[in-house]
């Protein structure tokens, strides 16, 4: 095959840990190519995680955005509406910011919960990353990959789980799970 160079749509999803760590693996490593990287966490809010302190000394290079409350009740009557009004402004700066072309890689980080838990319609997601600018790259992450966006991607991974040390009790820790 030709030496073909074109932005990726890339899924990290399954129900094992490592998808937000593989989207944090693969943005280091584009600042590390001098590439400028956006991060938009869909859900995340709440909580502090040592991420945030790290890409701050990449500067302008690499931005990580909490745009949610954290943990999200859903199903039915019991979804907020002020979540599900925090999700379509973060699809709008996701949107914007993947249609813009001043990022090289946008990772929109769980943004696979929000659509599974339909609080964001898949079909937008897709028009948008259809109508991306050909070298933007784009990670999507969180369970439950919608197939209308597993069909439009270039590389999809499920992270599946062997065993986890929270089945023996064991909490998660500072500095590898936040």
């Amino acid at each position: 095959m030709a030496d073909v160079r074109k932005g990726l749509i890339i899924v990290n999803t399954g129900p094992g840990k490592g998808k937000t760590t593989a989207a944090m693996g693969t943005a280091l490593r584009a600042v590390g190519n001098g590439m400028k990287v956006l991060m938009l966490q869909f859900l995340k809010g709440s909580w502090h995680y040592g991420e945030l302190d790290a890409v701050q000394a990449f500067g302008d290079k690499f931005i990580m955005k909490q745009l949610g409350r954290g943990f999200v009740k859903v199903g039915g009557a019991e979804t907020d509406p002020e979540d599900i009004r925090m999700v379509e402004e973060a699809w709008q700066q996701a949107a914007d910011a993947i249609l813009s072309g001043n990022w090289d890689l946008v990772v929109l980080d769980e943004i696979n919960y929000a659509i599974s838990y339909k609080m964001l319609d898949p079909d937008k997601v897709a028009d948008v990353l259809k109508r991306k600018p050909e070298m933007v790259h784009v990670i999507l992450t969180g369970r439950n990959a919608h197939p209308t966006i597993v069909e439009l991607a270039d590389t999809v991974t499920e992270m599946r789980e062997v065993k986890h040390a929270y089945q023996k009790g064991i909490l998660a820790q500072r500095g590898i799970e936040y």
